[in-house]
């Protein structure tokens, strides 16, 4: 499937940081899901379980491009360099500021960051010192900070793009442009959100780590463990898949074999 969707006068851009294998096994991340959904799921998604059974990861970013050398917002900052805060578990080095430049995208071109949420996965080439977006505002939400102002992100992330005056909070559903719009989507952290565009008749909701696995498409009841409010999350993913299911839009995901799906095949 192309890494592109063409929404109007917006392009969604699909950019794989690095891929490789979850350090849990996908049977204790999901708990709940029962052999009939997992073979159901590897049926729809098969690249994300290896020969050996192992559950295998991609570490998506998506780009937004406005027009065809418009500003540019970047939705998730990946892994990181090899020294970054996912070192310890994830398959560092990235290759995001290669991926850009293949997809014809220049570092000062990203105006802004969206950060889905704060976990490392997704924030490595965000970090001030490693990152090359060095003009761009970093969009948080609120309740991300408060979570996350005691432990490393607060040192290596928040504080530093807080002094260069580059933090952006925000609050809840927020406008960003003309057919952008961040959508609250709390659970998996306390400010986790996702990213609707919109344009030509057409959506995309960028989900971040709304769900995480092809088999919470089938069942998004199905909680994953390393959700911080495991009712709120399931809260979330449900109304927003359902939405996105009526609509008829594409979601972006971060973590599944292929970089676009529906809610129904």
């Amino acid at each position: 499937m192309s890494a592109i969707r063409t929404l109007g006068p917006l392009t969604v851009i699909a950019l794989q940081d690095a891929e490789g294998p979850h350090f849990d096994r996908r049977e204790d991340a999901l708990p709940d899901a029962t052999p009939e959904q997992w073979a159901a799921a590897d049926e729809r998604d098969p690249t994300a379980r290896t020969a050996d059974g192992r559950w295998w990861l991609r570490f998506r970013s998506f780009a937004i491009r406005n027009g065809d050398s418009g500003p540019v917002t970047l939705v998730d900052a990946g892994i990181g360099p090899a020294h970054s805060l996912a070192a310890d578990w994830a398959p560092v080095p990235g290759r995001l500021p290669e991926e850009l430049t293949a997809a014809g995208i220049a570092a000062a071109e990203v105006e802004a960051i969206v950060l889905t949420h704060l976990h490392t996965d997704h924030i490595g080439w965000a970090v001030p010192g490693d990152s090359p977006f060095t003009n761009a505002r970093v969009i948080v939400q609120r309740a991300d900070v408060a979570a996350y102002a005691a432990v490393r992100q607060e040192g290596a992330l928040l504080r530093p793009l807080r002094e260069q005056g580059r933090l952006q909070v925000v609050e809840g559903d927020t406008a960003l442009s003309a057919g952008v719009q961040i959508i609250s989507t709390p659970g998996h952290t306390p400010g986790h959100q996702s990213v609707l565009v919109e344009g030509g008749g057409e959506s995309v909701l960028i989900t971040g780590d709304l769900l995480v696995h092809a088999v919470q498409l089938l069942d998004p009841s199905l909680g994953y463990g390393h959700d911080m409010d495991a009712r709120l999350a399931r809260e979330s993913r449900e109304a927003a898949l359902a939405t996105a299911g009526s609509r008829g839009s594409w979601l972006a995901v971060s973590h599944l074999g292929q970089p676009y799906c529906r809610t129904k095949e």
